[in-house]
């Protein structure tokens, strides 16, 4: 009888020599699924949740470490548990690339953190964003970059400062609870959530709901890994790569609702989310996803750490069982069947001038890679304050946008807001251009990523000024994908490459034609991956220059990157 490695053995089957002479038959390993009694600690991560929940450090930041300072604090908390909080040590100035593997955790680290803030659906006050800039001037030196999970990242920030931090945010309605850990991370929504033209459900009471009765709840503190969720009527998050995605969805009998999705996620071993092919309501949106964190919780592999994502379990059980473990273990109760979503062409990232459902407009803005600072977003607040706006969005494409402004006034705020460095006119190059931290502040990086987005950005700008595409540029600093390097038409994995002299340099891999969230046809998925293709840094502006005039001299009438990319022959990739 075969047995699984994640089932316990049938008794009198392991343990017995199968002849005299014999070793004992080795009985298999378990998972560390909690649903099938595998609830020792597997790894040195599961033991630090065992040892006491992570939800629990903060008050000995406050207590203990904010007094007695970074020599005080006690390792585990230092590199486990204060994640979820928040906050990550950052990169020490100065370690090369070539380091990142082979240095010890503390040997990596500087005495200073990144700290994450929770903009959940990426919305924010013109209270709350004042608030994050006067916090990044303040104890930040002035940095807060706008990540593609809609929240601001803070660097250089002291222990010491963390409770001055989270009273002024937490008055202001913020918190930093689970932006990082082995728990729930911020909720994606539509940027335009309540606002949109095409919207027939605004999301924002689910995502609420989700935050107020989960987030920072011990029951959802341990899971496997980290926990990633997108909730919007508009197909404008990147929904595939999220452990749980709700989209919008109109029922023949019952209406609009959402379709579910589960089981993305990126970084060494991508897979898109899959269709669980139910039909679920606004007001029970909560309710299906807290359990789909259950069963993660619950059945989701704890013993090896790059097993532990739900897109594994997914991938093993098939969406007919989950679904059916949801349903009679979780829920219940049976869920409706549900016709699939209407998908786009091309991604939504809302830049430039749209119209509301009530008459007024948003204006959609780029920065360029999602890097501003706190004097940057204290002049946005008083630019969106003096034409009438109250609010302001982050998108997943570490873009920002401006609601409820007057049609007469939307000319004059872009021109203001291409005065403080935001773009509602930006060029190609500009527009479809992320990255990720990157060497400068992570110590999982390998290269440089946000600067060398800048001067890409800045040398194609120059180059191909009147360049009249859409191509996405994605840049990492190393194999993680967090800036979603798989899924961009261009799509950047740093690595150390050799260069013209044969030395060791910061470089890339490259990944062509990939693309979420679009009608069939229109993309081709995780693209094309080519043996050896590779580029240094210094080379990088020339490879993209030179392939998108190859694209622009070769492609077919209405034909897209990604579909060109998967026609062409190879040559015309290097």
């Amino acid at each position: 009888m075969a047995v699984s490695s994640s089932t316990p053995a049938p008794p009198g089957t392991t343990g017995a020599p199968a002849r005299t002479g014999a070793r004992p038959a080795r009985r298999p390993r378990g998972e560390g699924q909690w649903a099938l009694g595998h609830r020792e600690p597997l790894n040195p991560n599961e033991r630090m949740k065992a040892d006491d929940d992570p939800l629990n450090v903060r008050a000995r930041i406050e207590n203990i470490y904010a007094h007695r300072g970074f020599a005080s604090i006690d390792p585990a908390d230092l590199r486990g548990r204060f994640r979820w909080w928040g906050l990550y040590t950052q990169r020490k100035a100065g370690i090369d690339g070539g380091r990142t593997a082979v240095l010890e955790p503390h040997e990596l680290e500087d005495e200073h953190f990144m700290l994450r803030v929770r903009i959940d659906g990426g919305q924010l006050d013109l209270d709350q964003l004042r608030t994050i800039a006067n916090i990044s001037r303040r104890y930040a030196r002035d940095t807060a970059d706008i990540t593609d999970r809609q929240n601001i990242q803070f660097h250089w920030i002291r222990v010491e400062d963390m409770p001055a931090i989270w009273r002024q945010l937490e008055a202001v309605g913020l918190q930093t609870t689970e932006a990082c850990g082995d728990c729930p991370r911020i909720v994606l929504g539509s940027p335009v959530a309540g606002v949109a033209e095409a919207e027939l459900i605004d999301s924002t009471p689910a995502i609420d709901e989700i935050v107020r009765r989960y987030v920072g709840n011990q029951e959802y503190s341990n899971l496997p890994r980290k926990f990633k969720t997108s909730i919007s009527w508009l197909v404008d998050t990147p929904y595939e790569a999220n452990d749980v995605a709700f989209l919008g969805v109109v029922h023949p009998d019952y209406g609009p609702g959402f379709d579910v999705w589960v089981g993305g996620g990126l970084s060494t071993n991508p897979m898109l989310a899959k269709r669980l092919g139910v039909w679920v309501p606004l007001a029970e949106v909560a309710e299906v996803w807290a359990g789909v964190v259950s069963i993660f919780r619950d059945y989701g592999y704890r013993r090896l750490r790059n097993r532990a994502r739900l897109k594994f379990l997914v991938a093993d059980w098939g969406v007919e069982r989950f679904r059916e473990v949801l349903e009679k273990e979780y829920l219940g109760r049976s869920l409706l069947d549900g016709p699939p979503p209407e998908l786009p062409e091309k991604p939504i990232d809302h830049i430039g001038v749209h119209r509301q459902h009530d008459g007024r407009h948003y204006v959609g803005a780029a920065p360029v890679v999602g890097r501003v600072s706190g004097s940057q977003l204290l002049e946005l607040a008083e630019v969106a304050a003096a034409h009438g706006s109250g609010r302001v969005r982050l998108t997943p494409y570490q873009k920002l946008l401006v609601l409820d402004v007057e049609a007469d006034r939307t000319e004059s705020l872009v021109t203001a807001l291409r005065g403080i460095g935001l773009e509602a006119a930006p060029s190609a190059w500009r527009r479809g251009t992320m990255a990720c931290t990157g060497i400068e502040y992570c110590k999982l990086a390998i290269v440089e990523t946000k600067a060398r987005g800048q001067e890409l950005v800045a040398r194609l700008e120059e180059r191909l000024r009147e360049f009249d595409a859409d191509i996405s540029i994605h840049i990492n600093g190393c194999p993680n994908a967090c800036a979603r390097t798989q899924t961009a038409d261009i799509g950047l994995k740093g690595q150390l490459v050799v260069g013209p002299d044969g030395q060791q340099v910061e470089g890339f891999q490259v990944h062509l034609g990939g693309g979420l969230g679009m009608a069939q046809g229109q993309t081709a998925g995780f693209g094309r991956k080519l043996r050896g293709l590779k580029t240094t840094a210094e080379e990088l502006p020339e490879y993209v220059e030179r392939v998108a005039r190859r694209y622009l001299a070769s492609r077919s009438p209405g034909e897209s990157f990604a579909q060109w990319v998967v026609r062409v022959d190879e040559e015309e990739l290097r």
